[in-house]
């Protein structure tokens, strides 16, 4: 399941990476929230490995920064799921959260937040396309799943 759910993950990020790169001028906030998307991904995956994050968890990205994030989240991510097994998974990691309070979580439960966490703030980007008159490509889950947009709205 949660290699299906990562699958899902870096083709809404690469389609969320196409349509702010699609308008004409990507709002500021759209952009903004598409690299907390990445930023956060990142910092949970060195999390995991228990490295320091190079990226902050909001990231001021220019669209090529975005992409070159994602670029390396998205590789991180391939490698990993494989070496993991079912043990692996309950495992808890020690972290301290950006607010600088620490936690251990489970391997299970940050890749969870990885994959869910993106899912949120993309409808807000695609919200931020909407209003500025640019169109966001659709990013649920059953889209990817079936190959085809989920229905829109049409009045």
């Amino acid at each position: 399941m949660l290699e299906r759910l990562v699958a899902h993950l870096q083709w809404a990020d690469d389609l969320t990476l196409a349509a702010l790169r699609a308008a004409p001028a990507p709002p500021a906030k759209a952009l903004e929230l598409f690299a907390h998307i990445l930023g956060a991904e990142h910092v949970w995956l060195t999390r995991l490995r228990q490295e320091p994050a190079t990226a902050a968890v909001w990231p001021t990205l220019d669209l090529e920064g975005c992409a070159a994030l994602a670029a390396a989240n998205h590789a991180q991510l391939t490698r990993l799921l494989p070496t993991l097994r079912d043990a692996d998974l309950d495992r808890e990691v020690p972290y301290v959260n950006s607010a600088g309070r620490a936690f251990r979580s489970s391997v299970r439960d940050i890749l969870l937040q990885v994959v869910l966490h993106g899912c949120y703030h993309r409808g807000q980007v695609a919200l931020e396309l909407r209003r500025d008159g640019a169109r966001p490509e659709p990013t649920d889950y059953i889209a990817f799943a079936r190959g085809a947009p989920a229905a829109t709205r049409t009045a």
